[in-house]
């Protein structure tokens, strides 16, 4: 599996498509799976930017991954986002029931994610869930990150701020794959 994290506006979802697209590959991005398919008061405080519990979001990628073939290449898009959902995932690791090609970190400035964001028009996409969002990056994500590496999982750090071309091309230069 081909793991995409960054701060949300940074490009992970356009990029992870772009690449199972090209490549033909399962994309799978918690994020729409979440928007189709929680309703009522969860999905309210979705929208308001706050995360879902983990043990519901791990039992959702549980039944994700049930449909596709996990053992062959995917792409998984905005998972994990917890520490809690980072070690289950290395679980399945390190327990060779899952197991991680790559993981692609992009990084953008604040002010290109930013308007990457109010420009995308969601409804979730406001100033104070915006930097709820740079908050969690920093606070969360980037530690996530360097756990993997850790690990021994290769990191591939881009710029997401580029051209959507420029970052598809490191992404693919950087995955090599064929």
């Amino acid at each position: 599996m081909i793991i995409f994290m960054g701060v949300a506006g940074s490009g992970k979802s356009l990029q992870g498509k772009m690449l199972a697209d090209e490549h033909g590959l399962p994309w799978l991005s918690t994020g729409e799976f979440l928007r189709m398919l929680i309703s009522g008061r969860r999905r309210k405080e979705m929208l308001e930017g706050k995360l879902l519990d983990d043990h519901e979001i791990i039992t959702l990628i549980q039944k994700i991954l049930g449909i596709i073939d996990s053992q062959q290449e995917f792409v998984l898009d905005g998972f994990p986002r917890t520490p809690a959902q980072a070690d289950w995932l290395l679980n399945q690791v390190k327990h060779k029931q899952l197991k991680i090609t790559k993981v692609v970190n992009l990084q953008a400035k604040p002010e290109i994610v930013r308007q990457r964001l109010i420009d995308r028009g969601r409804q979730d996409d406001y100033n104070e869930a915006i930097d709820e969002r740079f908050k969690e990056y920093q606070e969360t994500i980037l530690p996530i990150v360097e756990e993997f590496k850790d690990y021994g999982i290769e990191i591939v750090d881009i710029d997401g701020g580029q051209s959507l071309q420029a970052v598809h091309d490191q992404i693919a230069e950087a995955l090599a794959l064929n």
